[in-house]
């Protein structure tokens, strides 16, 4: 399987690819540009060579036109890339000198040069005719001068020129891939130190990422704390699964041993009976207890988002409690004639409900009365589950109070007393956003719980 490439490589790739492409299309430039240049100083110099044969054209004794070539203007084109040079002057009458098979440029006014490019000979040339007008006692007369010489000299010029901007561009992108490599080299060390602190941290070590990274990186150190405070989140629960499971369950499974042993040893079958009676008794509630965890661990993995529907909250409670009555040793009763709507997921609502009404049942004491009512209202659905027990002290309150109201603490801080329900019922309220409320029950007795739950529009 081949590695994916590096930061560091792929960012001086794409910068030497871009260099490299932009330096083509400037060389590209540069070429046309050298032709252009070298052309002009050519012509410049075409023009000038044609001028001076042009001023030594004179009229003849006879009317007609005599010329005498300055060689030096033909020295003018004169190369180190050894030219060749071609001539030619014309009169009305018909050629004076030079080369006759050297065409003449057409299209050349009096008074005007004008420039064209062909081949004569086998040699590709550039040529220049010069039309100018001579005037005698008798009239006028016209005459053209025509000057070619081969492009190797131009050629020549807009190689060198060509090569030079080759060089100093090579030279410029040399110092640009260095100095590129040291910029993407500078600009990933935040990163290399970045990653040299994630390696050198304690496997344990969970706390977010403070760290003096580029702006770009924000958005990624952001998303590692994110999935670190839930990985925290999850071994926190994990611990606390551990710690509470040893607590709560240890002491149900002693008395089912101890019973179970008492009952192997014989004696009276009423004393084996009561034994086997209590340590099942004793599993039934190891059993639940393990249920509550294991919910309890649910509830805190999905991370207080679990899924939501529009449930009626009156008809869910109605349903338990009718569920409940038969199996309750005291009055159980259920109050609420309106639909009241919450969003929550019924599973979770069914347990709420089944932990508070075990509680109020559990530690309610002897024929209690256990109400539970479902109301609507402006600011939400509310909850409420209410007994007639016995007076609670300030200890208690305080206690059951903290543990479903205060700040979050410790799982095995928050059970005291009243086990795991409270917790449970806490853990699902706040899945839904709900708020939890405590007080006493009817005429300061007992312990009236209620939830609300945040309105559904």
């Amino acid at each position: 399987m081949i590695a994916p490439a590096s930061i560091r490589g792929r960012l001086l790739a794409w910068l030497f690819l871009s260099s490299a492409v932009i330096g083509g299309l400037a060389l590209l430039d540069t070429r046309a540009e050298a032709l252009r240049t070298s052309q002009a100083i050519s012509d410049r110099i075409l023009a000038g060579s044609a001028l001076a044969i042009a001023e030594r054209v004179t009229v003849s004794t006879d009317g007609g036109l005599d010329v005498d070539i300055p060689y030096a203007a033909l020295e003018m084109l004169a190369s180190t890339a050894q030219d060749q040079v071609f001539y030619r002057v014309d009169s009305p009458a018909g050629i004076l000198t030079g080369y006759e098979d050297l065409p003449r440029v057409p299209g050349a006014a009096p008074g005007t040069t004008v420039f064209a490019g062909f081949v004569t000979r086998g040699v590709e040339v550039r040529a220049a005719t010069l039309t100018r007008v001579l005037s005698t006692g008798e009239g006028d007369l016209a005459f053209s001068v025509t000057v070619a010489e081969s492009t190797r000299a131009r050629a020549a010029l807009a190689r060198a020129l060509l090569t030079r901007s080759a060089l100093r561009m090579t030279l410029l992108a040399t110092a640009a891939a260095v100095v590129s490599w040291i910029a993407v080299t500078l600009a990933l060390r935040p990163l290399n130190r970045l990653g040299q602190g994630l390696a050198a941290r304690a496997p344990a070590d969970l706390t977010p990422i403070r760290a003096d990274v580029p702006r770009e990186v924000e958005g990624l150190i952001e998303a590692i704390n994110g999935f670190m405070a839930r990985l925290d989140a999850t071994v926190s629960a994990l611990k606390t699964f551990s710690g509470s499971a040893n607590h709560q369950i240890r002491t149900p499974l002693t008395t089912a041993r101890m019973q179970l042993a008492m009952a192997s040893r014989g004696g009276d079958p009423a004393m084996i009976s009561a034994a086997l009676d209590k340590a099942d008794a004793a599993l039934i509630r190891a059993e639940r207890v393990l249920a509550q965890l294991l919910l309890l661990a649910q509830v805190e993995a999905a991370g207080a988002q679990p899924a939501r529907s529009r449930l009626d909250l009156t008809d869910i409670a109605r349903q338990l409690v009718t569920e409940r009555i038969p199996e309750a040793a005291c009055d159980l009763g259920f109050e609420g004639d309106l639909p009241a709507y919450g969003m929550a997921e019924a599973t979770l609502v069914q347990e709420l409900l089944h932990n508070l009404i075990d509680n109020a049942l559990t530690h309610a004491g002897p024929d209690p009365t256990v109400t539970v009512r479902v109301t609507p209202g402006p600011t939400g659905a509310e909850v409420t589950v209410e007994d007639t027990g016995p007076p609670l002290s300030e200890t208690q309150m305080a206690t059951i109070r903290r543990a479903l109201e205060g700040p979050q603490v410790a799982r095995t801080a928050r059970a005291s007393a009243h086990g795991l329900g409270l917790l449970i019922v806490r853990d699902i309220a706040e899945a839904f956003d709900a708020r939890i409320m405590v007080d006493t029950g009817p005429e300061g007795r007992g312990l009236r719980v209620v939830v609300r739950f945040p309105p559904t529009t």
